[in-house]
């Protein structure tokens, strides 16, 4: 395989982790990612980064809390009209 460089391993860092690459490049940013500490810490950042965003996404507010925002939006849309 040819190493595809920082730029090209960083570029395209996004996409790789959603394995929304092709076969060849896929392989050839995991080689890098592998063999520089710099891409690897940038690597696991980002994919931390996308995990937690993923969970709290998942998660929903307390019923009470949910009461709350809607009545205060429709206190709002009253008050505005």
């Amino acid at each position: 395989m040819t190493d595809c460089g920082c730029d090209k391993a960083r570029q395209d860092l996004e996409e790789y982790l959603r394995n929304e690459v092709c076969k060849t490049e896929h392989a050839q940013i995991r080689e890098h990612i592998e063999n520089c500490p710099s891409c690897q810490g940038e690597a696991l950042v980002a994919s931390t980064l996308t995990e937690v965003v993923a969970r709290a996404c998942k998660e929903t507010a307390p019923e009470e809390l949910r009461d709350q925002v809607l009545a205060k939006l429709r206190a709002a849309q009253v008050a505005a009209h």
